[in-house]
Parts: C-alpha cells; sequence; structure tokens
C-alpha cells in the first residue's frame, strides 16, 4: 500500500509540474501587449491542459500525500511531512484559484477575459506555484531532521 501511494503521489507531481512547464510555456507565446489571448484556440487549449491535466495531477497528489501521511505511522511525528503536507494544501487551492479556474473560465467565454495584466498573473502564479511544488520535491527527496514540535 505504502509503495502504491507512494507511485501515485510521484504520478501526480509530474503530471502537475509537467502541466505547469506546459502553461508556462504557452503563456509566453502571447504576445505582451496583447489585450486578451485573440485566439479562442489558444484559450481552450490553456483552458483544456488545466482542466484535465493539471487540476487531476493536483488532486491525485495531495489525495495520495494524504493517504500516505495516515498509513504510514512513521509519518505522523515528522516535521518535514507536515510541512510538505501544509504546502501541498497551499499549491491545490492556488492552483484551482489563480490557475484552473481563470483559465477555464477564458476558455468558455472565449478568451474574452484574460487580458495581458491578467496573463501576466497567471505567469506569476505559475512561477510561484511550480517554486512551491519543487520545494515539496526537495522536502521529500532530502528529508530534513527536524520535529513536529519545532513547527
Amino acid at each position: 500500500m505504502r509503495r502504491t501511494l507512494k507511485f501515485l503521489h510521484t504520478l501526480g507531481a509530474v503530471g502537475m509540474m509537467g502541466a505547469m512547464a506546459a502553461l508556462l510555456a504557452a503563456l509566453t507565446l502571447v504576445p505582451a501587449g496583447a489585450s486578451g489571448l485573440g485566439d479562442a484556440g489558444v484559450a481552450r487549449m490553456l483552458g483544456a491542459v488545466a482542466g484535465w491535466v493539471l487540476l487531476p495531477s493536483l488532486a491525485l497528489t495531495l489525495l495520495a500525500g494524504v493517504l500516505a501521511i495516515a498509513a504510514t505511522p512513521a509519518f505522523h511525528d515528522v516535521g518535514w511531512v507536515w510541512v510538505k503536507a501544509a504546502t501541498g494544501v497551499l499549491v491545490f487551492e492556488g492552483g484551482l484559484m489563480a490557475v484552473v479556474g481563470p483559465l477555464q473560465a477564458a476558455a468558455k467565454s472565449g478568451a474574452a477575459s484574460l487580458t495581458a495584466h491578467a496573463l501576466a498573473a497567471e505567469r506569476h502564479s505559475l512561477w510561484l506555484l511550480l517554486a512551491v511544488a519543487l520545494a515539496n520535491v526537495a522536502l521529500g527527496v532530502w528529508r530534513p531532521r527536524f520535529s513536529r514540535s519545532v513547527l
């Protein structure tokens, strides 16, 4: 069970970070002075990546991580696990509120709602979420030694 949860958690993290990188790459192709995406097809593609790849990956990563904590008694008093859990919840919430929601709304409205200002906010949100996700990977790999009582 533990290995299955670890595999699912890792699979979700790969999908999540890959979707973030794909969205960042796609958003860099939008001209800086654009008043909107201008192309409903691009908006639909961004919405599809957010809804079909990023959202399920976020959910899988968070769910598998929480289940792994619950299923592994050794994780209950380890500080890095709780830091990872807290930042994982932040990545999930940030991904929903700052990325998935706006991109899916733009896809449904035909791209009119994504202005140059909103696109810059999307890029910044994605970079921040990607940095936190990378920090979570680092915590899982290096597992720094600090107890839960220090937190």
